[in-house]
């Protein structure tokens, strides 16, 4: 078991930079998610890292954009996003997989534990 707890949301103008921090409760080797969504809409997957840390995966929308990395001393995982537009206004979670096998994990049902989110808004 493992909580996870999201911050470094808020208001950015398009174009500008936001970086989301994830902290995590214990030290662990699980591999780790960002997903975002819109209210009344399905959770959505962002991009991932595996849980050694030696690749990352994104969606489409992220690609070139958004940065996955993290801290072992600090038991963190970051998105930096960058070249923000406004229809990356959402609410984002982090994710955590339990799972052994050291590759990325795209799927919400893959994921073990969630973060609580925090919301970023993109003004034009």
């Amino acid at each position: 078991q493992v909580q996870l707890a999201e911050s470094g949301g808020g208001l950015v103008q398009a174009g500008g930079s936001l970086r989301l921090s994830c902290a995590a409760s214990e030290h662990s080797t699980y591999g780790m998610g960002w997903f975002r969504q819109v209210p009344g809409k399905e959770r959505e997957f962002v991009g991932g890292l595996n849980w050694s840390g030696s690749r990352s995966y994104y969606a489409d929308y992220a690609e070139g954009r958004f940065t996955i990395s993290k801290d072992n001393a600090k038991n963190t995982v970051y998105l930096q996003m960058n070249s923000l537009k406004p229809e990356d206004t959402v609410v984002y979670y982090c994710a955590a997989t339990r799972w052994a096998a050291d590759v990325v994990r795209t799927r919400k049902y893959e994921y073990d534990y969630w973060g609580q989110g925090t919301q970023v808004t993109v003004s034009s």
